[in-house]
């Protein structure tokens, strides 16, 4: 079973996105909203952590919501993609479930 987990949490303030990637099988995708947006800057404490991930499991941030914080896809760390909103619905089509982390 194919699942797509998302973070909208910053893994600077809560540990959602530590939990996530402990639970998120290979083969699952990631995707960072929100605040979790955070996450996926590249040069921050979670960089190595998340590029790890990529070995597996495909990891991808809302383009939206790097924007509204200041950020573009240039702050990603390689490997991760930025994804519209259209993005975003396409990947819950892709797989069977979704799992939020709140």
């Amino acid at each position: 079973m194919s699942m797509l987990h998302t973070v909208n949490k910053s893994p600077f303030e809560r540990n959602t996105l530590n939990s996530c990637l402990g639970h998120a099988l290979p083969g699952s995708a990631i995707l960072l909203i929100e605040d979790g947006v955070f996450g996926a800057v590249e040069g921050t404490a979670q960089a190595d952590t998340l590029r790890a991930a990529l070995a597996d499991r495909a990891v991808y941030v809302l383009g939206p919501d790097l924007l509204a914080r200041g950020m573009t896809a240039e702050h990603v760390i390689e490997g991760i993609a930025v994804v519209d909103y259209n993005g975003f619905v396409e990947l819950t089509t892709q797989y069977d479930k979704v799992q939020s982390w709140l």
